[in-house]
């Protein structure tokens, strides 16, 4: 065992991932990156070969050449109404296919059909988020290796470095044409930007792409072009797009949410960042939302035009768009209807690639250019450090996203939850899972007040500043921990086992964390 920069203890040794000793979390900079990318099979199709369109996923599984032990690649930006993961495996099962492992950018509910291929041993290893009941799979023991979380900005450096090697990657494309040219901002499973598979079409040794919506050649405009890709195959559905709006898109009515908003709104206001070319991220969740809903307020009131919009967009930032207060949008995920159809019209809402977004390991990362950043956490500690990965009971629920990405490029980066969740503390001496350490994040906001973190006397200095109805409140982390602790009452202890079940990547590939399996009994329902 050994410490790393955020005081926990890692083994030396993780079956099913390697050593650590040269991959311990040293600090959010500390990595530099060395030597050249990965590259990718060379490929060529002349005239005269076959085209590249096939009759079925069977017949690109054949054509790909996938066989047992291969790692598979896939994207969620249909999120909860992805239809490709399940299809494909089931089709890989049927064909004798084993030990695969997976690389989702994200699995979801609807993906609960993956379940048996584990337990029959189609699927030996998941790397990717695992969300809902395949998380709660893992976190029991279910999974034989454990799962490897990385960020959105942390999966692209790892495929680009040579971390990870694609052999196929499986594309759902809501337009395509029989060059292989793809595009997400048309058919009846539009959902918007492909940002997550960029990466994937550049780096992975076989691409396939799979549609409901086969056009002419060529499509336009063109998201990902047919040079990456090796074959086509039609299908009857992708997925059902209505499954990309969640209870996490939607604005939050709650009151005591809203004042957490409010609050979150009146910090950016006092912060030297509200200016002229603000730009910022406010994420998906019902919190950031109704920020996002303040901040179009203040930004009328005192006549700030912002810069630009990053990350996963929504429709509350399109009508920013529109009504002026930002110029541009820079969309790696449409997280609605209304962000489709901007996606799609608008030139001033720009399509970015996962590694553009938020890849630490190039020379243009997008996180870098934030001014702030709103974000959600399951659990926040005295040092600032947050969890998203897991619950009170050390469940492992929830993927990372762009929680590291963000916080450490933002000016500002703001963690904005209740203090309490249920009765279940938000707020605690020591958070089960380091996601996201401490040294990237500036505050912490409640329904409470405010809580700066004292590396930023300045913005600590700027709240005292303000006066009246745009007065911060804030509070100090120790009053706000201990004020949990008196409303949640005494937590019980997590039984957890000695073995680890998923590895927490930092977003430049060093172990920031590990999640151990926890005992049935615990778990929540």
């Amino acid at each position: 065992m050994a410490l790393n920069a955020v005081k926990r203890d890692i083994p030396s040794y993780i079956e099913g991932y390697g050593k650590t000793e040269e991959k311990l979390f040293a600090g959010a900079f500390a990595r530099k990156p060395e030597g050249f990318s990965a590259g990718k099979r060379l490929r060529s199709r002349t005239p005269n070969d076959s085209t590249k369109f096939l009759g079925s996923i069977k017949e690109a599984i054949a054509a790909s050449g996938i066989k047992s032990g291969m790692t598979i690649s896939f994207h969620h930006h249909l999120r909860n109404g992805d239809f490709i993961v399940n299809q494909v495996l089931d089709e890989c099962a049927r064909a004798g296919i084993r030990d695969l492992t997976i690389f989702p950018t994200a699995l979801f509910g609807v993906h609960k059909a993956v379940i048996p291929h584990i337990q029959n041993g189609v699927v030996r290893r998941i790397m990717g988020s695992v969300n809902g009941p395949i998380g709660q799979l893992v976190s029991e023991g279910g999974v034989e290796i454990p799962v490897v979380l990385r960020s959105h900005g942390g999966r692209p450096r790892a495929v680009i470095a040579g971390d990870v090697r694609i052999d196929v990657a499986f594309i759902a494309a809501p337009t395509a044409d029989i060059g292989g040219n793809i595009s997400g901002r048309a058919g009846k499973s539009a959902c918007g930007a492909l940002g997550y598979a960029f990466t994937d079409a550049e780096y992975a040794n076989c691409v396939v792409a799979l549609t409901d919506n086969l056009q002419h050649y060529p499509i336009a405009p063109i998201s990902i072009p047919g040079i990456y890709v090796d074959f086509v195959v039609q299908v009857g559905s992708i997925g059902d797009p209505s499954g990309i709006v969640s209870g996490t898109t939607r604005v939050t009515r709650d009151p005591l949410r809203l004042l957490i908003a409010r609050h979150a709104s009146k910090l950016i206001e006092a912060s030297p960042y509200f200016q002229d070319g603000l730009s910022f991220q406010t994420g998906a969740g019902g919190i950031p939302l109704a920020v996002t809903a303040f901040m179009k307020e203040a930004m009328k009131r005192r006549r700030v035009r912002g810069g630009f919009g990053l990350g996963g967009i929504t429709g509350y930032f399109v009508d920013l768009l529109k009504e002026g207060l930002l110029k541009k949008l820079m969309d790696v995920q449409s997280f609605d209807q209304e962000a489709i159809e901007s996606i799609s019209s608008d030139p001033r809402h720009i399509e970015i690639s996962a590694d553009w977004y938020a890849n630490p390991w190039n020379s243009g990362a997008a996180v870098n250019q934030l001014d702030v950043v709103i974000l959600g956490a399951t659990e926040v500690d005295m040092d600032f450090n947050a969890n998203v990965n897991t619950e009170a009971d050390g469940a492992l629920l929830h993927g990372i996203g762009g929680h590291q990405d963000t916080a450490a490029g933002a000016k500002l980066t703001i963690i904005a939850q209740p203090l309490l969740r249920g009765r279940i503390p938000c707020v605690v001496d020591r958070v089960h899972t380091v996601t996201t350490p401490g040294e990237v994040i500036d505050a912490i906001v409640t329904e409470f007040g405010v809580t700066i973190n004292p590396r930023r006397q300045n913005l600590i200095d700027a709240c005292k500043e303000t006066k009246g109805k745009d007065s911060v409140p804030l509070v100090p982390i120790d009053e706000l921990a201990m004020r949990a602790k008196r409303m949640s009452g005494l937590m019980a202890p997590i039984r957890q086992a000695d073995r680890v079940v998923g590895v927490v990547e930092w977003r430049d590939g060093t172990v920031i964390d590990v999640v151990r399996q926890i005992f049935p009994e615990n778990i929540s329902s």
